[in-house]
C-alpha cells in the first residue's frame, strides 16, 4: 500500500457557530468557500485544509463515534507564541503552556478539543 500526504483534517464539532468563532476569529484562519452536503466548514491551514464536520452529520452513533471517531488534540504552527496567546486571551479562553518549557501552549476549542500552538 502506498499512502500519500494528507490534504485535510477533520474535527467533530457539536456547534458550528462557536466553532466557526473559535477557528476563523481568535485563531484567524481563512474560511475556505467550499459546498458541502452536510453541517460543516472548511479552513485553510497553508498548503492544508481543517475541516470542521457537525456531529449531527452523522445519524448513528457508529457513524459519529467509530467511524470518524473524535479527534481531541489539532497542532498550529504560529508565527509568533506572546501574539497568539494575547489573542486567546483576549477572547476569555484558558491557556496552559507546555510543561516541557518548549515554546507551545494549549488551549481547548469550544468542544474541548486541544487546540496546541507552537512556534515555528
Amino acid at each position: 500500500m502506498k499512502v500519500t500526504q494528507s490534504l485535510h483534517t477533520a474535527l467533530l464539532v457539536s456547534n458550528l457557530e462557536q466553532a466557526e468563532h473559535f477557528y476563523g476569529t481568535v485563531l484567524g484562519l481563512p474560511k475556505v468557500d467550499r459546498v458541502l452536503k452536510f453541517p460543516g466548514a472548511w479552513y485553510q491551514l497553508g498548503s492544508y485544509q481543517l475541516h470542521l464536520i457537525v456531529d449531527s452529520a452523522y445519524s448513528t452513533q457508529i457513524q459519529n463515534q467509530q467511524k470518524w471517531g473524535r479527534n481531541p488534540h489539532i497542532a498550529f504552527a504560529v508565527d509568533d507564541l506572546e501574539q497568539a496567546k494575547a489573542q486567546l486571551t483576549t477572547h476569555g479562553c484558558d491557556i496552559q503552556l507546555s510543561a516541557s518549557g518548549r515554546p507551545a501552549l494549549f488551549t481547548r476549542d469550544p468542544d474541548g478539543n486541544i487546540v496546541e500552538l507552537s512556534q515555528t
